[in-house]
């Protein structure tokens, strides 16, 4: 049976791990598929005097049809600086505007550019099970300290491993998962 101790180090390892799972699936929602999201913006930083700063925050964005995203800016000036911070995000879209809004049409996706999103899904894939086995690395790590320094017996101790090895195999099927199903979804034409 594991202790307090043992089930605190395994659930801040899971934690760890689900966060990693998170962060790998709002990642790939932002993978142009074609049709139009507004969530393709969500790593655009835009010079906001000075700043880096998201560039929800300083427009509004929608998508008033399936090809079609529309950045409408709070400052009338921000449109140059918002269509700089578009291109270089090389998310694949064209900005134009007519001096109120920026309008960028979504192409639809060559061959090409889809086994590069597989690419790039894999890639963000792996990225999340190295934060993956860096949270069981750490929980296996605490675990000995906890017994050398805090009088964890040794059974409760490979239990608690045994433990975060479940926890840690769930994690990495379960990105997997993700990473294949968005692959099923970008080779879908």
């Amino acid at each position: 049976m594991l202790t307090d101790r043992a089930k605190e180090i395994v659930n801040a390892a899971d934690s760890k791990m689900k966060d990693s799972l998170n962060f790998l699936e709002e990642d790939l929602k932002g993978y142009r598929l074609g049709k139009a999201s507004p969530s393709i913006f969500n790593g655009v930083m835009v010079n906001y005097y000075g700043t880096m700063t998201p560039l929800a925050q300083v427009s509004s964005i929608a998508a008033p049809d399936a090809k079609t995203l529309t950045v409408q800016p709070w400052e009338r000036n921000l449109i140059p600086v918002i269509e700089k911070a578009i291109l270089d995000a090389n998310i694949g879209l064209t900005p134009s505007n007519n001096g109120e809004i920026i309008r960028c049409t979504v192409p639809a996706l060559t061959e090409e550019r889809r086994k590069e999103l597989v690419k790039k899904a894999k890639v963000a894939g792996e990225n999340a099970k190295i934060v993956i086995r860096n949270a069981r690395r750490d929980a296996v790590d605490a675990l000995k300290k906890a017994q050398k320094n805090e009088g964890l017996s040794e059974d409760t101790e490979k239990e608690a491993e045994a433990e975060v090895q479940k926890v840690t195999d769930k994690n990495v099927k379960a990105v997997d998962e993700v990473v294949s199903a968005k692959e099923k979804e970008i080779l879908t034409v």
